[in-house]
């Protein structure tokens, strides 16, 4: 249900959107549905540490200003995160984490965005237990998905077809415990991106 959910609301937000860009104001050119000009790509890295837990990771991402205040991409990412004292002190967890996803970004100013991402990852869990606690060392491999939500600072984007930087921290709504986003008391840990995004194909006239 929380599937359908968000991506529900992924898709009404692109398509007003897109409703609303093809009624401003210009020339025919800019009225077309789709200008290969407003593609772009881009990628984060993530690092995050709180209360014993670390997580970096690259998210490289392709996509789309459907308007100078709407971008959407489809994404990938690959994490590391590393737990320590799970159950004793001493032990840890430590997972590798890839998976697809998903984002839509809204501009209100030009320097700052708010941020909805989906994903759904899949993570191989080593636990390393402390000697004599009765532990044993385990590994398991599973799957999991996260909603992202948080915003962002950016330095550079004007418009459409802006190389520029940013700065964004999330946080995962849904909180499952599987969530690398998670740790073992069910708190969410912020996740702290910074990356560039880069324009495609800006041979022609921009659109502001």
């Amino acid at each position: 249900m929380k599937k359908i959910f968000f991506s529900v609301c992924f898709l009404v937000v692109a398509i007003a959107a897109t409703a609303q860009y093809e009624k401003e104001e210009g020339d025919d050119e800019d009225k077309k549905f789709f200008k290969k000009e407003n593609l772009f790509t881009g990628g984060s890295v993530t690092a995050s540490f709180f209360n014993g837990s670390t997580v970096l990771g690259i998210s490289p991402y392709f996509g789309y200003s459907i308007n100078r205040y709407v971008d959407v991409a489809i994404s990938a990412n690959w994490n590391y995160f590393s737990q320590r004292d799970v159950y004793f002190n001493g032990d840890k967890i430590r997972q590798k984490i890839i998976g697809p996803g998903a984002f839509v970004r809204l501009y209100p100013l030009k320097f700052l965005f708010a941020h909805a991402q989906y994903e759904h990852n899949f993570l191989t869990q080593k636990y390393i237990a402390v000697p004599n606690s009765g532990f044993a060392n385990d590994k398991l491999n599973f799957n999991v998905t996260s909603a992202l939500v948080g915003g962002g600072y950016c330095s550079g984007r004007e418009g459409t077809g802006d190389l520029y930087y940013y700065f964004s921290v999330m946080w995962d709504l849904k909180k499952n415990f599987n969530s690398p986003y998670v740790d073992e008391l069910g708190r969410t840990i912020p996740i702290v991106r910074a990356g560039l995004q880069i324009p495609l194909f800006q041979g022609g006239k921009r659109r502001f």
